[in-house]
């Protein structure tokens, strides 16, 4: 039971919640349920089908709306007398200023990439208000707290670098469930037709189209299917303007633009397939004559591959359909989703992928765990109120294990002091060693402003000269003036920039300003410094090569953590991404004891590390339980940065 100074500060708070996905739904719930009254969410993602199997608010009935608004009206009819305001925006959105956060107690973040991540860790220090981080894959979890001046902020310490690799969530897509749907379980709870609820029904797509009809021709049936999935759902996603105000819009694609319907129907020799009793080996890339696993197929291939496996799929394993689950063993399994992967990448103009990386993708994926969402939750609520009655000496960062490590699942550590070499909560300078006759000041902004540093409405000044801005209010002359600015080299612009200077960059939005040493530097190295220019105090993981036995994970969040955990860091909806491990110290070796918590008010649960295995370093994890990430864990000890712990 909470102690009346815990209801008090509980009834009392005014909470943002920045998230609605995986953790959201978890902890919106928890917060209603714990007494909290006066509750925001923000979250521009509308509902998947996908979704449906662990973010629990959400029905069939609900795909295509805003998940913020529904989640608000699913807890508003068993919690209906406090106030929940939704709003189905980007946090990124210039609605969201330093005023908007200054409102709240707390911030709760379930993000699910890095960018807004730092965007909003930026917002909470300028506003002074406590921000509370947290993220899960798999069975992986991890709780953070950031108090501006009193412990590291989510940016005081390198985060992993992530290669975004949205590819993922077209083979989720086409594994999970547009192969499920037609060729697995008939009564599982996974219906592509259904795609919005504002979207008028016609005859023709109020019926299972995924029902073959009586008689109907296998070509037929294999277009009908085609022009479903990739043109008229496409179309009826594309009728939300609001989901794509800040996204790029995806392109219906039909078989017509693609593939007569001649050619379907020459489309491959299903007699190459010469063993029928094998199942194993009956191939689409056999039938069409195509060798190479490795080749990347164009849209025309990839459409002949998907017209072709379904074709075998119906003819040779007729007597599977039904019960077929995918098997990355399975050769034609493996064909047909990495062609309806590939053609839903090419709508959303993701670039395409060879059925070998397919196959890869396709066999390591780790789902999201919703009990795992339902403890990160908890330990979330927990340090909110521990924040709101500003019990500094019980602020913990915990980690959620998938293997216990001396004996404990949940592994609570003190939090850290804030860095003081950190640009963002401690304006330490940085230094960028450049060509300054060479490189330009587009170059600056693209690779450095924008790229490193994460300011998304950036302004620059070489003492009082404005050299560059963005914003709304800007006149047709100053517009004009810094697009030209842009392509001058940085020696040659009207207040030349040159060694021994000093940049001003800020971000209006962001309330964060920072200084830039500037050295010349003549050359780089072009396959270690691609940038042409390197930024030094800026510290970030370095980007590993992609590894294939790496495992794929539904998402991620931030911070340190003991022995082997591991953290990723995230994506928006239409974008997934690779973890490498990077080169964030590894906590020192004394660890604490559990903290005294109830079972009532915490259960104990799953884990991530091993005693044997301890040398393993713990990166962060973003909420992506709409996507996933591919996560590598390499052997190695701290890179020797030190942190001092808040005590």
């Amino acid at each position: 039971m909470a102690s009346e100074q815990q209801l008090t500060a509980i009834k009392g708070a005014k909470v943002l919640m920045v998230g609605a996905g995986g953790i959201g739904c978890e902890l919106l719930k928890t917060l209603a349920l714990s007494g909290f009254q006066d509750i925001h969410i923000i979250d521009m993602d509308t509902i998947e089908v996908s979704n449906l199997n662990r973010q629990f608010l959400f029905r069939k009935s609900h795909v295509g709306q805003s998940k913020a608004k529904v989640a608000r009206d699913a807890v508003l009819r068993f919690r209906p007398h406090i106030s929940i305001t939704p709003y189905h925006a980007n946090v990124k959105d210039p609605d969201f200023k330093v005023d908007f956060y200054k409102q709240f107690n707390v911030v709760l973040n379930g993000l699910d990439n890095l960018d807004a991540r730092r965007h909003v860790n930026r917002l909470c220090l300028a506003a002074d208000v406590p921000l509370i981080e947290s993220g899960t894959t798999g069975f992986l979890g991890q709780v953070t707290v950031h108090i501006k001046g009193k412990t590291e902020c989510y940016e005081c310490h390198p985060k992993p670098a992530p290669k975004t690799y949205p590819f993922i969530h077209c083979i989720v897509w086409a594994k999970d469930l547009l192969f499920a749907k037609l060729f697995g379980d008939k009564n599982q709870d996974n219906d592509l037709n259904v795609r919005s609820s504002d979207a008028t029904s016609s005859s023709e797509h109020a019926e299972d189209v995924f029902e073959r009809k009586k008689g109907e021709g296998i070509e037929l049936y294999g277009r009908r299917i085609y022009d479903h999935v990739f043109g008229y759902n496409i179309e009826v996603a594309l009728s939300n303007e609001e989901t794509w105000k800040n996204r790029n819009r995806p392109r219906p694609i039909y078989s017509r633009d693609v593939l007569p319907f001649e050619q379907i129907q020459q489309n491959g020799n299903v007699d190459k397939n010469l063993v029928a009793d094998d199942p194993s080996s009956v191939s689409a890339m056999a039938s069409l004559g195509l060798k190479s696993p490795q080749d990347i197929w164009s849209l025309k291939d990839n459409s002949r591959i998907f017209f072709e496996s379904l074709k075998l799929f119906l003819v040779k394993r007729e007597k599977e359909i039904g019960n077929l689950t995918f098997d990355k063993d399975d050769q034609l399994a493996v064909e047909f989703v990495t062609a309806a992967a590939n053609i839903r990448a090419s709508s959303f103009g993701i670039p395409l992928h060879s059925l070998f990386e397919a196959k890869g993708i396709a066999g390591n994926i780790v789902h999201a765990v919703a009990t795992t969402n339902a403890i990160i939750a908890g330990l979330i609520v927990i340090e909110a109120i521990k924040v709101l009655q500003n019990d500094a000496n019980s602020y913990r960062m915990t980690y959620c294990l998938e293997h216990p490590s001396k004996k404990m699942l949940l592994m609570p550590v003190d939090p850290f002091e804030p860095n003081k070499s950190c640009y963002v909560c401690s304006e330490t300078p940085l230094l960028l060693e450049v060509n300054t006759h060479c490189s330009k000041l587009r170059d600056v902004v693209e690779k450095i402003v924008k790229a490193k540093l994460g300011m998304s409405c950036p302004l620059v000044m070489h003492g009082s000269a404005l050299l560059y801005e963005v914003g709304d209010d800007l006149d047709e002359d100053m517009v004009a003036n810094y697009a030209a600015n842009l392509d001058k080299v940085l020696s040659g612009l009207p207040s030349p920039i040159t060694g021994g200077t000093i940049l001003t960059v800020e971000d209006l939005h962001q309330e964060l300003l920072c200084n830039i040493n500037i050295k010349h530097r003549e050359e780089f190295d072009e396959e270690k410094e691609p940038d042409g220019m390197v930024l030094s105090g800026w510290t970030q993981s370095p980007v590993k090569e992609k590894d294939d036995n790496a495992s794929i994970n539904n998402g991620a969040s931030a911070s340190h953590a003991p022995s082997q955990a591991v953290s990723l860091e995230g994506k928006e909806d239409s974008e997934i991404e690779i973890v490498p491990v990077g080169t964030g110290s590894v906590l020192p070796g004394k660890k604490r004891k559990l903290l005294d918590i109830s079972e009532d008010t915490v259960p104990y649960l799953s884990s991530i590390t091993d005693e044997t295995s301890s040398k393993n370093k713990l990166e962060e994890i973003d909420d992506d339980d709409d996507g996933d990430d591919v996560v590598m864990l390499d052997d190695g000890c701290s890179d020797g940065i030190k942190k001092k712990r808040l005590r």
